[in-house]
């Protein structure tokens, strides 16, 4: 059985490769950390949030949203 899922794993790589893609490691922030937690936290604290609306502002005036979906 073990076998037949190596197979399968390795002919689905192979087809995604022949499609032009490659494997890509990403590694992100473990977001269950307590020091991820805390240093969120912590920079949070830190906003002003008189600034942070002009700022939310300045942001919704300026993106380019055309072609999402």
């Amino acid at each position: 059985m073990k076998n037949s899922t190596v197979s399968r794993v390795q002919k689905h790589r192979a087809r995604l490769r022949a499609m032009g893609l490659r494997p890509v490691q990403l590694w992100v922030p473990n977001t269950k950390d307590p020091a991820f937690i805390a240093e969120c936290r912590r920079q949070s604290m830190k906003l002003d949030p008189t600034k942070e609306a002009g700022i939310m502002e300045w942001i919704d005036a300026v993106r380019d949203t055309d072609g999402w979906v």
